[in-house]
Protein backbone atom coordinates (compact mmCIF):
# COMPACT_ATOMS: atom_id res chain seq x y z
CA UNK A 1 0.00 0.00 0.00
CA UNK A 2 2.77 2.54 0.73
CA UNK A 3 4.53 1.80 -2.45
CA UNK A 4 1.48 3.04 -4.46
CA UNK A 5 0.98 6.00 -2.64
CA UNK A 6 4.59 6.79 -2.94
CA UNK A 7 4.42 5.95 -6.89
CA UNK A 8 0.66 7.94 -7.31
CA UNK A 9 2.73 10.87 -5.43
CA UNK A 10 5.86 10.73 -7.47
CA UNK A 11 3.44 10.88 -10.55
CA UNK A 12 1.91 13.63 -9.35
CA UNK A 13 4.85 15.75 -8.69
CA UNK A 14 5.78 15.03 -11.96
CA UNK A 15 2.43 15.89 -13.73
CA UNK A 16 2.64 19.02 -12.04
CA UNK A 17 6.17 20.14 -12.72
CA UNK A 18 4.91 19.47 -16.84
CA UNK A 19 1.71 21.38 -15.89
CA UNK A 20 3.47 24.16 -14.40
CA UNK A 21 6.28 24.38 -17.62
CA UNK A 22 3.36 23.99 -19.62
CA UNK A 23 1.73 26.94 -18.13
CA UNK A 24 4.58 29.46 -18.04
CA UNK A 25 5.45 28.48 -21.47
CA UNK A 26 2.03 29.04 -22.92
CA UNK A 27 2.11 32.57 -20.81
CA UNK A 28 5.52 33.45 -22.31
CA UNK A 29 4.52 32.74 -25.95
CA UNK A 30 1.06 33.31 -26.62
CA UNK A 31 1.65 37.57 -27.43
CA UNK A 32 4.20 36.41 -30.04
CA UNK A 33 2.07 33.91 -31.34
CA UNK A 34 -1.15 36.19 -31.65
CA UNK A 35 1.21 38.69 -33.41
CA UNK A 36 2.85 36.61 -36.00
CA UNK A 37 -1.31 36.03 -36.66
CA UNK A 38 -2.16 38.86 -36.47
CA UNK A 39 0.72 39.84 -39.32
CA UNK A 40 -0.34 36.96 -41.47
CA UNK A 41 -3.58 38.65 -41.63
CA UNK A 42 -2.44 41.79 -42.50
CA UNK A 43 -0.14 39.57 -45.26
CA UNK A 44 -3.18 37.83 -46.92
CA UNK A 45 -5.12 40.82 -46.63
CA UNK A 46 -3.11 43.51 -48.52
CA UNK A 47 -2.67 40.00 -51.32
CA UNK A 48 -6.08 39.64 -52.02
CA UNK A 49 -7.09 43.56 -52.50
CA UNK A 50 -3.79 44.85 -53.38
CA UNK A 51 -4.73 48.33 -54.11
CA UNK A 52 -6.20 49.49 -50.29
CA UNK A 53 -4.16 51.34 -48.51
CA UNK A 54 -5.44 50.29 -45.85
CA UNK A 55 -7.80 47.92 -44.37
CA UNK A 56 -11.69 48.71 -41.62
CA UNK A 57 -12.94 46.01 -39.97
CA UNK A 58 -17.08 46.43 -39.92
CA UNK A 59 -18.74 47.54 -37.10
CA UNK A 60 -19.78 44.50 -34.32
CA UNK A 61 -23.18 44.69 -34.79
CA UNK A 62 -22.54 44.31 -38.66
CA UNK A 63 -20.58 41.59 -38.30
CA UNK A 64 -22.11 39.58 -35.94
CA UNK A 65 -25.66 40.03 -38.50
CA UNK A 66 -23.12 38.63 -41.62
CA UNK A 67 -22.39 35.90 -39.33
CA UNK A 68 -25.71 35.07 -38.49
CA UNK A 69 -26.52 34.61 -41.76
CA UNK A 70 -22.99 33.19 -42.67
CA UNK A 71 -21.70 31.47 -39.83
CA UNK A 72 -18.37 30.92 -41.88
CA UNK A 73 -17.44 34.26 -42.14
CA UNK A 74 -14.46 34.77 -39.86
CA UNK A 75 -13.37 38.60 -40.31
CA UNK A 76 -14.68 41.42 -42.68
CA UNK A 77 -12.60 44.43 -43.87
CA UNK A 78 -13.01 47.54 -46.07
CA UNK A 79 -10.42 48.20 -48.06
CA UNK A 80 -9.91 51.74 -48.35
CA UNK A 81 -7.92 54.17 -50.61
CA UNK A 82 -7.99 57.81 -50.56
CA UNK A 83 -10.98 57.79 -48.06
CA UNK A 84 -13.29 55.81 -50.40
CA UNK A 85 -14.40 52.50 -50.03
CA UNK A 86 -12.81 49.79 -52.84
CA UNK A 87 -13.21 46.46 -52.06
CA UNK A 88 -13.65 44.25 -49.39
CA UNK A 89 -11.40 41.56 -47.66
CA UNK A 90 -13.73 38.21 -46.11
CA UNK A 91 -12.05 35.47 -44.09
CA UNK A 92 -14.86 32.35 -44.12
CA UNK A 93 -13.21 28.79 -42.50
CA UNK A 94 -15.37 26.02 -44.63
CA UNK A 95 -14.46 22.45 -44.06
CA UNK A 96 -12.26 20.80 -46.19
CA UNK A 97 -11.13 17.06 -45.98
CA UNK A 98 -9.21 17.49 -42.39
CA UNK A 99 -10.76 20.38 -40.97
CA UNK A 100 -11.57 23.53 -41.12
CA UNK A 101 -9.32 25.95 -44.37
CA UNK A 102 -9.12 29.89 -43.39
CA UNK A 103 -9.66 31.39 -47.09
CA UNK A 104 -9.61 35.20 -47.33
CA UNK A 105 -11.32 36.57 -50.50
CA UNK A 106 -10.97 40.16 -51.98
CA UNK A 107 -13.84 41.66 -53.87
CA UNK A 108 -13.42 44.94 -55.43
CA UNK A 109 -16.49 46.66 -55.49
CA UNK A 110 -16.98 46.31 -59.43
CA UNK A 111 -17.55 43.04 -58.27
CA UNK A 112 -14.35 41.15 -59.54
CA UNK A 113 -12.48 38.84 -57.08
CA UNK A 114 -8.90 40.42 -56.73
CA UNK A 115 -7.68 37.80 -54.96
CA UNK A 116 -7.98 34.38 -52.78
CA UNK A 117 -5.10 33.37 -49.94
CA UNK A 118 -5.10 30.41 -47.91
CA UNK A 119 -3.93 30.43 -44.42
CA UNK A 120 -4.33 28.09 -41.63
CA UNK A 121 -5.54 24.35 -42.86
CA UNK A 122 -4.77 20.74 -41.76
CA UNK A 123 -4.95 19.38 -45.34
CA UNK A 124 -3.47 16.55 -46.83
CA UNK A 125 0.54 17.31 -47.99
CA UNK A 126 0.94 16.97 -51.46
CA UNK A 127 -2.74 16.46 -52.15
CA UNK A 128 -5.13 19.42 -50.27
CA UNK A 129 -2.46 21.15 -49.23
CA UNK A 130 -1.40 22.41 -52.79
CA UNK A 131 -4.53 24.72 -52.49
CA UNK A 132 -2.11 27.08 -50.88
CA UNK A 133 -0.26 26.99 -54.09
CA UNK A 134 -0.69 30.01 -56.62
CA UNK A 135 -1.40 27.67 -59.43
CA UNK A 136 -4.42 26.84 -57.76
CA UNK A 137 -5.20 30.19 -56.41
CA UNK A 138 -4.76 32.41 -58.81
CA UNK A 139 -7.45 30.66 -61.01
CA UNK A 140 -10.03 33.15 -58.97
CA UNK A 141 -8.17 36.08 -59.91
CA UNK A 142 -10.59 38.52 -61.84
CA UNK A 143 -13.44 36.58 -61.92
CA UNK A 144 -16.85 38.17 -61.28
CA UNK A 145 -18.61 38.16 -57.79
CA UNK A 146 -21.72 38.62 -60.03
CA UNK A 147 -22.39 34.68 -59.28
CA UNK A 148 -21.17 32.03 -57.18
CA UNK A 149 -18.47 29.49 -58.81
CA UNK A 150 -18.46 25.88 -59.03
CA UNK A 151 -15.59 23.07 -59.11
CA UNK A 152 -14.70 21.16 -62.06
CA UNK A 153 -12.34 17.97 -62.04
CA UNK A 154 -11.97 18.55 -66.04
CA UNK A 155 -11.78 21.89 -68.49
CA UNK A 156 -13.55 24.72 -67.01
CA UNK A 157 -15.80 27.40 -67.90
CA UNK A 158 -15.70 31.26 -66.81
CA UNK A 159 -17.73 30.12 -63.42
CA UNK A 160 -15.73 27.15 -62.78
CA UNK A 161 -12.66 26.87 -60.83
CA UNK A 162 -10.50 23.34 -61.84
CA UNK A 163 -10.29 21.13 -58.94
CA UNK A 164 -6.67 20.07 -57.43
CA UNK A 165 -6.21 16.02 -58.66
CA UNK A 166 -6.66 14.15 -55.66
CA UNK A 167 -8.39 17.18 -53.79
CA UNK A 168 -11.40 17.83 -54.91
CA UNK A 169 -13.29 18.02 -51.19
CA UNK A 170 -10.55 20.67 -50.66
CA UNK A 171 -11.03 22.51 -54.05
CA UNK A 172 -14.81 22.59 -53.42
CA UNK A 173 -14.06 24.02 -49.81
CA UNK A 174 -12.00 26.95 -51.00
CA UNK A 175 -14.72 27.74 -53.64
CA UNK A 176 -17.15 27.36 -51.06
CA UNK A 177 -15.02 29.43 -49.05
CA UNK A 178 -14.94 31.87 -51.63
CA UNK A 179 -18.89 31.95 -52.34
CA UNK A 180 -19.72 33.07 -48.72
CA UNK A 181 -17.36 36.06 -49.66
CA UNK A 182 -19.06 36.56 -52.40
CA UNK A 183 -22.59 36.07 -50.93
CA UNK A 184 -21.50 38.90 -48.08
CA UNK A 185 -19.78 41.41 -50.89
CA UNK A 186 -23.08 41.36 -52.94
CA UNK A 187 -24.80 42.43 -49.01
CA UNK A 188 -21.97 45.52 -48.30
CA UNK A 189 -22.89 49.04 -48.83
CA UNK A 190 -20.95 49.54 -51.82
Amino acid sequence: MKEIIKLGSTLLLICLVAAAALGVTNEVTIGKILEQRETANQLARQAVLPDAAEFEPVDEAKLADIQGKEPLVKEVYAGVKDGAVIGYVIKTGPNGFSGAVEVTTGITVDGVLSGVRIGNHAETPGLGANATLPLFYEQYNGMSAAQELGVSKTAKSDTEILAITGATITSRAVTDGVNTSIRVAQTLDR
